[in-house]
């Protein structure tokens, strides 16, 4: 799962590496973004497939996670066959390197990896371009989430 020779994507199995990704996403939603820190973790972080990129030094650079099965149904419309990428964040230094591409792929590889057929996402409307790039496709209208304006967006696996 690599990003580049000085980079790598992994599932964060122990727990220095889910710690790392709750300090990326406290980072990005909750000090850039202003998304309240109580809403930023959740019951499904516990039952989630995190992933974790790392900088060749060992320091994080983004995360993101995979929803599935029941966890997922909220999301999903009710089919756990389809899974659900969220939490996706990368940290300002390390945006425009692939890094967000990168952990998209890992989620994608662990959901198939899980026999899922498609994964769904909640994206910020300023981010529409970059999942569209990576093959999802926008459906429904836009709705607020933690007060930012977002579209649903899926792509089959």
């Amino acid at each position: 799962m690599g990003v580049s020779p000085r980079s790598t994507v992994r599932i964060a199995e122990d727990p220095a590496d889910r710690e790392a990704c709750f300090a990326v996403r406290k980072e990005v939603f909750v000090a850039e973004q202003g998304v309240a820190e109580d809403i930023e973790y959740d019951a499904h972080d516990a039952v989630a497939v995190h992933v974790l990129a790392v900088g060749e030094d060992g320091r994080p650079l983004g995360t993101g996670r995979l929803l599935y099965g029941e966890a997922a149904a909220d999301r999903t419309g009710g089919d756990v066959s389809v899974g659900s990428l969220g939490r996706l964040a990368v940290l300002r230094a390390a945006r425009g390197l692939g890094v967000g591409a990168a952990l998209v792929r890992a989620i994608e590889e662990a959901a198939r990896a899980r026999g899922l057929t498609a994964v769904d996402l909640h994206a910020q409307t300023q981010a529409l371009g970059f999942y569209e790039r990576l093959g999802y496709t926008a459906y429904g209208p836009e709705f607020p989430d933690a007060g930012i304006p977002h579209r649903a967006m899926r792509r089959t696996l």
